[in-house]
C-alpha cells in the first residue's frame, strides 16, 4: 500500500494527510461523549465553566485567526464548528446546572417548612430558650431521606453503577475513529483531493499586517488551549473526584492534539516551517500534558479505587 501510495504522493505527505484525517474525525466526534453523560445524568456539576469558557475563547481566537489570514475554507469551517460546538455543550451545562439550582431550593424552602410545622409545638411550649439538639434534627432527617432514596434507587434499579466495560467501549470507539479518520483520507485521495500544488500548507508568512494579526490570535488561541484544562483540574482535586466527565471526551482531545502534531511533522522536518507552525503546535501538544493530569485523576478518584482504600484502612 505504501508502495502505491509512493507513485503518485510522497510518503511523509501521505502520512500527514492521513494523521490530519484522524485529527479531524476526533474533533468532529470530541464533544458528543460529554453532550450524551451529561444527557444521561441530568446535570453538569462535573465540568468546569471556567474550563469551557476559557476553551471557547480560545476557538473564537482560532476562528479569528482563520478569517484573517484567509486559510482554506475548510480550515475556517471546522473552527467555526468548533465553536458552535462549544456553545451547545455550554448552554446544556447551563440549563441543567439552572434546573438543578432550583429544584434544590424548592427542596430546602420544603425542607425548611417541615421543619418549622414540626418544630413549631415545641417551639410554643419554650420560647424562652433554644431546643438542645433541635439543629441536628434536619440532619438525622436528611440522612434517613438520603437511606431511603439509595434503598429505591437500587430496588427500582435506578442506581447507576460504573460501566464495567468502560475501557473496552473507549478503546473501540478510538479504534473507530482511527479507522474512519483513516479511510477518509483514502476517500479523498481517490476522489483527487489531494492533486495540486506540492507546497506545504504552512500558516502564512508574518510579513503583513494579515499575516501579524493572525499569527498574534494564533498564539492567543494557543495560550487560551493551555490555560483552558487548569480550572477543570483544580476542580477535580478540590472534590477528589471525577464523577460526571466523560474520558473519551479527554481521550478524543489527546487522539486529536497527538495526531494534528504528528500531521505537522510528518509533513515537513523543515525549521522554518516548524517555527511558523508553532503557535498551533503549542496550542495541541502542551495540552496533552494536561489532559495526562487528568487521566492520572481519573485513576486516583475512581469510586472503586477509592472504596478499596477505604476498605484496607
Amino acid at each position: 500500500m505504501a508502495a502505491l501510495l509512493s507513485q503518485s504522493v510522497p510518503i511523509n505527505e501521505a502520512l500527514s494527510g492521513i494523521f490530519g484525517s484522524i485529527s479531524l474525525t476526533a474533533w468532529i466526534c470530541l464533544l458528543i461523549p460529554q453532550l450524551i453523560t451529561n444527557y444521561k445524568t441530568k446535570s453538569a456539576d462535573g465540568l468546569s465553566m471556567g474550563f469551557l469558557l476559557i476553551w471557547l475563547f480560545g476557538d473564537i481566537a482560532n476562528l479569528s485567526g482563520a478569517l484573517v489570514t484567509g486559510i482554506a475554507p475548510t480550515a475556517t469551517t471546522l473552527a467555526a464548528y468548533f465553536c458552535f460546538s462549544d456553545l451547545v455543550l455550554i448552554s446544556q451545562c447551563l440549563y441543567y446546572n439552572t434546573i438543578n439550582a432550583r429544584r434544590a431550593a424548592r427542596q430546602r424552602a420544603q425542607s425548611t417548612q417541615t421543619n418549622a410545622s414540626e418544630d413549631e409545638p415545641l417551639l410554643r411550649r419554650r420560647s424562652s430558650a433554644g431546643i438542645p439538639g433541635s439543629q441536628r434534627r434536619p440532619s438525622v432527617r436528611n440522612d434517613e431521606s438520603g437511606l431511603g432514596d439509595s434503598l429505591t434507587r437500587i430496588v427500582t434499579g435506578e442506581d447507576e453503577t460504573p460501566d464495567s466495560h468502560r475501557w473496552l467501549h473507549n478503546t473501540l470507539s478510538l479504534a473507530a475513529v482511527y479507522l474512519l479518520g483513516t479511510a477518509g483520507w483514502f476517500v479523498s485521495y481517490k476522489v483527487g483531493a489531494w492533486d495540486g500544488p506540492d507546497e506545504p500548507d504552512s500558516p502564512a508568512a508574518a510579513t503583513s499586517i494579515a499575516g501579524i494579526v493572525g499569527m498574534s490570535l494564533g498564539y492567543l488561541s494557543a495560550l487560551c488551549y493551555l490555560c483552558a484544562r487548569i480550572p477543570q483540574i483544580i476542580k477535580n482535586y478540590r472534590e477528589k473526584s471525577c464523577e460526571g466527565l466523560a474520558l473519551l471526551f479527554f481521550l478524543l482531545s489527546l487522539t486529536g492534539n497527538m495526531t494534528y502534531g504528528l500531521s505537522v511533522f510528518s509533513y515537513s522536518q523543515d525549521p522554518e516551517y516548524i517555527v511558523k507552525a508553532i503557535p498551533w503546535l503549542l496550542g495541541s501538544l502542551g495540552t496533552m500534558v494536561e489532559d495526562a493530569i487528568i487521566f492520572y485523576q481519573f485513576r486516583i478518584y475512581d469510586p472503586s479505587r477509592q472504596a478499596k482504600h477505604a476498605d484496607a484502612a
